[in-house]
């Protein structure tokens, strides 16, 4: 076990949560699906998902009714999603990964879908098939390694952080604000404050400790230098990333 304090981890699978867009998603396939035989007890299940945050940090997760997975929690909302950033590592052990334990339930509101598709603009041509419906992960632990023998088990009310409601509700202004009319400020950011090149950047989220940004199949996270809370503040600190994104490299 190792002796890295919660907070600290907490806050390593917060990062790894807004830095990456998808998982593996842990099932319990019923029997009958799994083996074709009728009363056979369910069998475990994993499926490649794309997925989004809203603003408690929970997985949102487009699925379809068609899909073995989506079955599969209807029959059992239980389920797990890991996560994981191990591309790169010679030791893939080395790397760090969280699987997040909770109950999956539909979620119909217009924010959740205006998250996942915002992070998914892809997606935007099959989600308004009928079949096909948001779907939330609300996590009650998480199991997370951080690296060769650093794991360790996190109660999931200690990891997340709720964007505050001024934030929430000023977000699709903020984003739409940001893209239409400083779309220059948004690669500044990607380039000079991420090191991530090449046009076509896009801002597609904000919460109070930093903004999502994605190019193409990309995504990209950039981390404020304190907590924001409202329209105002957030202005505040995209206007000095510009100034200091304009100061770097020179």
């Amino acid at each position: 076990m190792s002796p890295q304090a919660p907070s600290d981890a907490a806050r390593e699978v917060r990062d790894l949560l807004r830095r990456r867009p998808l998982g593996t998603l842990a099932t319990s396939l019923p029997g009958r699906l799994a083996s074709g035989v009728v009363g056979d007890p369910p069998w475990p299940f994993a499926s490649l998902v794309t997925y989004a945050l809203d603003h408690q940090m929970a997985p949102l997760l487009l699925l379809s009714n068609l899909s073995d997975h989506t079955k599969a929690l209807q029959a059992e909302p239980r389920c797990s999603l890991l996560v994981e950033a191990t591309a790169g590592f010679d030791n893939p052990q080395a790397g760090p990964r969280a699987a997040l334990l909770g109950r999956a339930a539909p979620d119909p509101s217009p924010q959740a879908r205006r998250r996942f598709l915002a992070r998914h603009p892809a997606a935007e041509m099959y989600a308004g098939f009928g079949d096909f419906a948001i779907w939330r992960l609300r996590p009650e632990r998480v199991h997370f390694v951080g690296g060769f023998a650093r794991a360790r088990w996190l109660e999931w009310p200690g990891v997340e952080v709720a964007t505050p409601a001024a934030l929430r509700e000023a977000e699709p202004g903020i984003v739409e604000h940001m893209n239409s009319d400083h779309a220059e400020a948004v690669e500044l950011y990607a380039a000079r404050l991420l090191a991530r090149p090449g046009g076509g950047w896009r801002m597609t989220g904000i919460d109070s400790e930093g903004c999502d940004l994605r190019r193409e199949g990309e995504v990209a996270r950039l981390d404020f230098s304190a907590p924001i809370g409202d329209a105002r503040q957030a202005r505040e600190m995209l206007v000095d990333l510009v100034a200091k994104a304009r100061q770097a490299n020179r």
